[in-house]
């Protein structure tokens, strides 16, 4: 039996050792929590599931020679990776959307163009038939969230 409580990420195990109780979540943002993270993981880095993560670490600074070949990889990559990670998602659609924009360098003071990726996920919460929707701005190089 699946348990009801879910817990924020990531865990405060200071407050934990002092006998507090670890914060919780509702269900839509602990599964947004654990796609962040399969989003941010490199694959291998999971050291009990090497396949937990994405491809998004290895295309980060990979010559792009086609954008539709390497938006479909990571869309791929995602999606597979969510599947078999995400139990409490079904009919799992992904899409991702590359573009270039001009970012102000916080610390140069310059603009900058640096790539935007802008990954969204539909599907259906399998508890609830509820839909559910996912959207994440990272930016590459290095890989960064908006």
């Amino acid at each position: 039996m699946a348990s009801n409580v879910y817990y924020k990420l990531p865990l405060q195990l200071s407050e934990m050792m002092e006998g507090k109780d670890a914060p919780t979540c509702d269900l839509g943002a602990s599964i947004s929590k654990n796609i962040e993270l399969i989003i941010m993981t490199r694959f291998g880095e999971h050291r009990s599931d090497p396949t937990f993560g994405c491809e998004i670490w290895d295309l980060d600074f990979e010559l792009i020679v086609s954008q539709g070949l390497w938006e479909k990889k990571l869309c791929n990559s995602i999606l597979q990776s969510i599947t078999s990670h995400e139990n409490r998602l079904t009919s799992v659609d992904v899409s991702v959307m590359l573009t270039e924009i001009e970012k102000l360098n916080a610390i140069m003071k310059y603009p900058e163009i640096k790539k935007k990726v802008e990954i969204r996920l539909k599907a259906v919460v399998k508890k609830t038939g509820e839909g559910y929707n996912f959207t994440a701005n990272l930016f590459l190089s290095p890989l960064s969230l908006d």
